[in-house]
């Protein structure tokens, strides 16, 4: 059996061999080489990602407060808006209120003007017929006189 074994020996040895130049002689020493820069690089994503992770919550804290920043822009700019169509409204009411006591005023004017030319009228129709009351009676008067006197 010895023999065997030392032919098996041989083959076994070059398969060792072999596997050693393959593998290398210290296969544990680069698993835990590869494992500990695995490990590295590991813990450099994770720093990344968290690092990114507070970037993003960064942003997003920053966006917030600008939409904040922006809504009550926009608040303000409604309520100005309100407060101006609220003035306008009041100011055109005012106005409506205005021209409505000018045209009454207008009106009142006009028919104090028509009353006057009115009374204007009247007085010179009765001074006309006065005046055509007196000259028919001189006239009149004038006639008798002179049919008197030439009687």
């Amino acid at each position: 059996m010895s023999e065997s074994n030392g032919l098996l020996e041989k083959p076994k040895k070059m398969l060792d061999g072999a596997l050693k130049m393959v593998k290398g002689e210290n296969t544990a020493q680069l698993v835990e080489q590869f494992t500990a820069e695995m490990t590295l690089v590991a813990e450099g994503l994770c720093e990344d990602q968290s690092r990114l992770h507070q970037d993003v919550e960064k942003m997003m804290s920053d966006e917030d407060r600008r939409i904040q920043k922006l809504e009550s822009r926009i608040s303000l700019l409604e309520k100005t808006l309100e407060d101006e169509r609220t003035a306008h409204d009041r100011d055109l009411t005012e106005s409506r209120t205005r021209l409505a006591a000018l045209e009454k005023q207008a009106d009142r004017t006009e028919k104090d003007k028509e009353k006057k030319q009115s009374v204007k009228r009247n007085v010179i129709r009765d001074i006309t017929v006065l005046v055509g009351i007196a000259g028919g009676s001189w006239v009149l008067v004038t006639l008798l006189n002179l049919i008197r006197s030439a009687i």
